[in-house]
């Protein structure tokens, strides 16, 4: 066996994250998915034989690629090791082994060079439907919530399961999208195991024996040297939550110590009647994401670097839902963990974390069918049309926060011309939110409107997916909150945050999504930022003058330069 030398270790290291983000950009480009091809709703990643991450891809969410770390060793348990071969698929969207609900399908290929099995590529995507309800929060069971899929063989050495693929097209609303999706996860693999197979050829090397075991050493000692260099100490946070019907609470306890990290949720509110709750397995992930960063961002992220935050919560909390739980809009619940750990976090390391952002994506699906038996002769049609969305994400220690960008989950906005192109859906309009973001130093990332209809000769119903309704995001040490969501019908009427609603024929949905909120007190904001705020209608006249004193003679002089086409400068 060939010895490498720690240069060639750490080269391999890095051309193994090159692997794992081609592998991510090949699902890209071949998904089907407007929520995988336009906003990057997925995660890949290489694995060693026993399971363990030993690299993720750039490209991907947190909540993906963390929960995903642990999902490759239930595939061995359940496939059994006698039983994977060579040409093997595995795959499940089973929501407690897999990434925390039914829309997010895994698969799992082993790769085997010259015969002998050196590890597994997996990959994760979020498909537009797995039939039941759709994607919502008005079940009251995961039974409801779709097709599940237990872990199994996708393909048997080489060989597709195709009564499984009749299996899915029989179930789904969407049958074309998600098969092409499921071809796409198959794909990517594939690219990944081709591209290992040609690195060990390269290197002379038969396994990922030496490259693994170099990658968790340095990445478990790395992060527990980062740990070491902080004091002692331990912290509670808590964040409160629309919810569906009732508020939900999260609490949390932060425990630094010599050689780890403990969070416990423990005090957070119990299971909800409806589909908001997150199995520990996607907790666990924003949990460790949001440490991470703010502990140690520049180590990459592999079963080592992980392992030291030991996250724990009371089962049957929302945080830890067991099954049969309603688990569809888990990321309601796990994109405000950061925001809870960061509350704790704060008293244990100022001037370190963010104030809060909006949080979870503010996501809606549309149920677009014909408005009447003329229509559907006209040519109109039914279609399930996903968007994300994002609101501001929270100002930080040295820095504004970023105009609707979505922290923690990482997706980018759907552009409106792919949304369109999906089904009969019309976005009239899109824009920032002037005012949204909260006031202070450093100001929160504003939010933005968005006027959403259906074309001519077509209702829907609206699943809406957003928090931040009643309990908006919080400022930190004197900065202002963030505007909270607003959401109506065009003729004024008020529609829920959550829940599946019809939208009638001509009806348009006014949304207002959320600002971040601010970091320090007004009062210490550079007078420079604030006029260039006021020039970019990043904030109004009125709110310049009220929150930051901006005089009148300022502001006409902003005017001005504007007229002239100037832009004042921030320095």
């Amino acid at each position: 066996m060939t010895t490498l030398s720690t240069v060639s270790l750490q080269v391999m290291w890095n051309r193994l994250i090159s692997i794992v983000e081609e592998q991510a950009q090949a699902l890209i480009r071949t998904a089907f998915s407007t929520s995988v091809r336009e906003a990057g709703d997925l995660s890949a990643g290489v694995y060693n034989r026993a399971g363990l991450m030993l690299a993720q891809a750039v490209t991907g969410t947190p909540g993906h690629v963390n929960a995903m770390a642990d999902a490759v060793a239930h595939f061995i348990r359940e496939i059994g090791p006698e039983n994977i071969f060579d040409g093997d698929i595995y795959i499940t969207n089973d929501p407690w082994m897999g990434t925390g609900h039914l829309h997010d399908i895994t698969v799992v290929t082993p790769s085997f060079h010259r015969g002998a099995h050196v590890g597994f590529f997996a990959c994760t995507a979020h498909v537009v439907d797995v039939g039941g309800r759709g994607f919502g929060a008005d079940a009251n069971s995961v039974y409801e919530e779709g097709l599940y899929i237990p872990i199994m063989k996708f393909a048997d050495r080489g060989k597709v399961d195709q009564p499984f693929i009749r299996l899915v097209r029989g179930n789904i609303r969407e049958p074309d999208q998600v098969v092409g999706d499921i071809f796409a996860l198959a794909t990517c693999n594939d690219v990944g195991h081709r591209r290992l197979v040609g690195m060990l050829e390269e290197f002379a090397l038969d396994g990922l024996e030496q490259i693994g075991d170099f990658i968790l050493e340095n990445s478990r000692r790395a992060t527990l040297e980062a740990i070491a260099a902080l004091n002692p100490g331990e912290a509670q946070g808590s964040l409160l939550s629309d919810g569906f019907a009732t508020p939900i609470e999260l609490r949390v306890r932060v425990t630094i110590a010599a050689d780890e990290i403990r969070v416990d949720f423990a005090g957070s509110s119990g299971v909800d009647p409806k589909g908001i709750n997150c199995p520990m397995v996607y907790s666990k992930a924003y949990a460790c994401y949001a440490l991470k960063c703010a502990i140690a961002p520049e180590i990459p992220n592999n079963a080592a670097s992980l392992a030291p935050f030991v996250i724990t919560a009371p089962e049957n909390t929302i945080v830890n839902a067991l099954h049969p739980a309603p688990v569809a809009l888990r990321h309601v619940v796990g994109h405000l963990i950061p925001d809870t750990v960061y509350d704790a976090l704060d008293k244990l390391l100022p001037g370190t974390v963010p104030a809060e952002g909006a949080g979870p994506l503010c996501n809606f699906q549309a149920s677009i069918r014909p408005a009447s038996d003329a229509a559907r002769l006209a040519g109109a049609r039914r279609a399930e049309v996903l968007m994300f969305n994002c609101g501001g994400s929270g100002a930080r220690p040295g820095l504004d926060g970023m105009n609707t960008t979505a922290f923690p989950s990482g997706v980018m906005t759907m552009p409106i011309e792919a949304t369109e192109h999906a089904g009969p859906i019309i976005i009239w309009r899109k824009e920032l939110r002037p005012d949204s973001g909260g006031v202070g130093r450093f100001r929160g990332g504003l939010g933005q409107f968005m006027e959403v209809g259906a074309v001519d000769g077509h209702i829907f119903d609206i699943s809406a997916m957003f928090d931040r309704v009643k309990h908006a995001p919080r400022g930190r040490l004197g900065g202002g909150d963030g505007a909270s969501t607003e959401i109506r019908l065009d003729d004024g009427a008020a529609m829920a945050g959550k829940g599946r609603q019809a939208v009638p024929e001509g009806r348009r949905v006014m949304l207002s999504l959320p600002g971040g909120a601010g970091y320090g007190p007004a009062a210490g904001r550079d007078r420079a930022d604030v006029l260039r705020d006021l020039a970019l209608g990043y904030i109004s006249a009125d709110a310049a003058s009220a929150a930051y004193g901006i005089t009148e003679a300022e502001i006409a002089a902003v005017e001005v330069a504007l007229r002239r086409g100037e832009l004042p400068s921030n320095g």
